[in-house]
């Protein structure tokens, strides 16, 4: 013990140098001057060294195992990160920048599932549609706590996501906690490369369209659009517009879409304590498409950029929401790119819809509640069925 603390004193003495030092060469620079352009006190900055350095000097894998500088600096900088228990804001080292990068671009090797953080859980989103997540089937909601025999209770969803990820046609063993079940259930799930598509739309009969969206990426207005045209051509009289399952993307992109429904108006609007986070986000005539009678599904998938649409087309009178409530993630995050390649997302705004109701962990009630899970035998999903039958009313069909 005597020379645990004679060591630790020397580390202070070495500190102490180091600091009066620095201070030689800034002779004009006083005590408060330092803390001013330091991210953190003298003294916080001493318990840091102390901590690495008991580290470096017992920990048992410490010489076999030496830590790389920057993965020190990149983990102090997630731990800081996430003593701020904000889900959304997250640190991502440079090579996890790069993969999301991948990702927005569309195509990537997962499971194909949107998740994210609720009460200290991570929880699925939705799993996406003709995906592997949804083959085996994985739902809204479950719980994920164990990736093969590594039990993840406790961990950030962007930790769960890079563990989940891997090479095309390699298995993994994801194991949840689902309500209703009292054991845990497990699914053995091939890793394929997940090709990102975004529109889907077919007439239901002679009269209803139906335009399902997967996701808001950069293309997805275009391919809506384009989508809307053929079914107006088709003789549309009514549109069923599927969210179900859809865990959101671009801001823009959702804006986008409602305009094609609205000719003007407040679509969704952002508030947090910066500037730049306050905005307002209007309708565009330019995009306007159609009038046409409509209703609009969601579910416990239905989160973000699926939410502003849901929530704009209902406060608006354009649509009745059916289905169930939506998972209420209502907030507006920005990336700050850092000096050596790795990124901070923060979460710096809130989602309010034209009404000026508050969607982030609240999320949005259906006018007309249905229970039920998206089916391709459109026989057999009763909440597609209720949709039908509403939107025969409103258009008189």
């Amino acid at each position: 013990m005597k020379k645990f603390r004679s060591k630790l004193i020397l580390v202070f003495v070495l500190i102490l140098v180091a600091l009066f030092g620095f201070k030689a060469q800034c002779a004009d620079f006083s005590e408060d001057d330092f803390e001013r352009i330091s991210p953190f006190s003298v003294r916080s900055l001493w318990l840091l060294r102390q901590v690495r350095y008991i580290i470096e000097s017992y920990q048992v894998d410490a010489d076999e195992k030496p830590a790389n500088e920057d993965d020190l600096l990149h983990g102090a900088a997630k731990g800081m990160v996430e003593a701020w228990k904000d889900p959304y804001t997250r640190f991502v080292s440079p090579k996890q920048l790069k993969d999301e990068e991948i990702e927005l671009e569309g195509r990537y090797g997962g499971l194909g599932m949107y998740i994210g953080d609720r009460d200290g859980m991570v929880l699925v989103i939705s799993p996406m549609e003709d995906s592997p997540a949804e083959r085996v089937g994985l739902k809204t909601k479950d719980q994920i706590v164990k990736i093969d025999n590594e039990v993840v209770i406790g961990w950030t969803s962007d930790r769960v996501v890079q563990k989940l990820r891997g090479e095309p046609d390699t298995k993994v063993t994801v194991w949840v906690r689902r309500e209703g079940e009292d054991e845990l259930l497990s699914f053995e799930i091939t890793r394929e490369i997940i090709k990102l598509k975004s529109v889907r739309s077919e007439m239901l009969s002679d009269d209803i369209g139906y335009l399902k969206l997967t996701q808001f990426k950069q293309s997805t207005s275009e391919e809506a659009r384009s989508a809307l045209k053929d079914l107006i051509k088709k003789g549309m009289k009514a549109l069923i517009l599927d969210l179900r399952n859809n865990g959101g993307g671009l801001l823009d992109a959702s804006v986008k879409i409602v305009s094609m429904f609205v000719k003007d108006g407040l679509v969704v609007e952002t508030k947090g304590r910066s500037d730049r986070a306050n905005e307002k986000y209007f309708a565009k005539k330019s995009e306007f498409l159609t009038n046409l009678p409509m209703v609009v599904l969601i579910n416990g998938g239905s989160a973000s950029a699926s939410e502003i649409v849901a929530g704009a087309l209902n406060d608006r009178g354009r649509a009745k929401l059916i289905g169930e409530k939506s998972f209420g993630k209502g907030s507006v995050q920005t990336l700050f790119p850092l000096t050596d390649g790795s990124g901070l997302y923060v979460t710096i705004a809130r989602y309010y819809t034209p009404s000026g109701k508050v969607i982030d962990h609240v999320g949005l009630s259906p006018d007309i509640e249905v229970k039920g899970e998206p089916d391709r035998d459109v026989s057999k999903d009763l909440q597609l069925q209720r949709a039908i039958t509403e939107v025969k009313k409103s258009a008189k069909l």
